[in-house]
């Protein structure tokens, strides 16, 4: 499978009801970098700005994306834990449930102690016995007295000891709760960030004339074949592709990283949505989680924490089915499907589609199984 170029795919729509503007070079980069606001129907000289304004928008929208993907990240990381929490709690309710059951028969048993006892008179036991009848029957008394008072102090003891663990669990699910409600706030809080970097994407996007946004997405097509002609080149990459070159690039995976493979690009074409894990949307590790899930492995919810979980490998040695996890910040993941190519969820406005692999900052590879 041959990657051509086209790492990006497509799906750009214009601002619904937004007139357009024909702006030039200069109000451009001022639209990119401060946001300026543009009356319609206002004429300028020359209504097509020049490439350079045209890589400064690229770059800023490319960049209030990586953002949001990075808070995406954020945001799937906090659900991951807001379901951990909800799950001990729910443990520990049913944990609870059951020293309180312990609890209630320990009970029952400390009362039918004191109730024989007061049905026995009010004669303590040691005199009774003192007054028995013979030594024998002392003897028996006895023992059996010794046994009565070891039963009630072991009650007495089992019933402090399960009070004790129902305040522990009362203690842990008031602590989990101060948790769960924090990693709600952090969800709300990624939420938020998310929703208005996408925003302002859109909003600098919808200012350019349609001609333009062709432009930009000829730019981003010939940035991604340029960084990916250049990543073939590197020693990791000639490695991957001569070990490919002797063989069919799916003869080294696993049958598990087959089926992860065979997932993943079933899911072309669909859209990537933030948060998302199918069936019909992704984000870019909502597909990871997928494909690798289909293929009978758990992996965590996340691109980072992919990547600080599971086992790695070399670049040069990575196979079909391999997460390949990129930028410094672990932010974004795609599933490797040979001859160079990787299958992933790009970003908001894009869909599940196969890129070169050396089309972004590659920071590590890692192999779920």
């Amino acid at each position: 499978m041959r990657w051509h170029g086209r790492g990006t795919g497509s799906g750009d729509t214009e601002t619904p009801g937004g007139g357009r503007l024909i702006v030039t070079a200069a109000l451009v980069c001022a639209a990119a970098v401060a946001g300026a606001t543009f009356l319609p129907g206002t004429a300028y000289a020359d209504p097509s700005p020049p490439p350079r304004g045209l890589e400064e928008v690229h770059k800023e929208v490319e960049g209030l994306y990586r953002q949001a993907e990075a808070a995406t990240d954020a945001y799937n990381a906090a659900g991951e834990e807001q379901r951990l929490q909800e799950k001990s709690i729910a443990e520990l309710a049913r944990s609870a449930a059951a020293a309180q059951e312990r609890m209630n028969r320990l009970k029952d048993q400390v009362g039918a102690l004191a109730r024989a006892r007061y049905r026995d008179g009010s004669m303590p036991p040691q005199a009774r016995l003192f007054l028995s009848s013979s030594p024998r029957t002392f003897l028996d008394g006895l023992a059996l007295a010794h046994k009565g008072e070891a039963a009630t102090r072991g009650v007495i003891a089992q019933q402090a000891a399960t009070r004790k663990t129902l305040d522990g669990y009362a203690k842990a699910a008031g602590e989990r709760w101060k948790t769960l409600d924090g990693e709600r706030k952090k969800k709300e809080s990624a939420k938020k960030e998310i929703e208005a970097k996408l925003a302002a994407a859109k909003e600098l996007e919808s200012r350019l004339e349609t001609k333009e946004k062709e432009r930009l997405r000829k730019l981003e097509e010939d940035r991604a074949r340029e960084d990916q002609r250049k990543w073939l080149a590197s020693q990791p990459a000639k490695g991957v592709t001569a070990k490919e070159a002797l063989q069919d690039s799916g003869a080294a995976a696993s049958d598990e990283a087959k089926r992860a493979v065979a997932f993943a690009t079933a899911q072309i074409g669909k859209d990537y949505v933030w948060g998302a894990e199918g069936p019909d949307t992704y984000d870019c590790s909502g597909l990871t989680l997928k494909a690798w899930t289909a293929a009978g492995r758990a992996i965590p919810r996340t691109s980072q924490e992919q990547w600080r979980q599971l086992p790695r490998v070399d670049v040069k040695d990575m196979r079909p089915g391999d997460l390949i996890i990129y930028f410094a910040d672990a932010s974004h993941v795609g599933v490797y499907v040979g001859d160079g190519t990787i299958v992933h969820a790009p970003r908001p406005g894009r869909q599940v589609t196969l890129a070169g692999a050396g089309t972004m900052p590659i920071l590590g590879v890692v192999r779920p199984g």
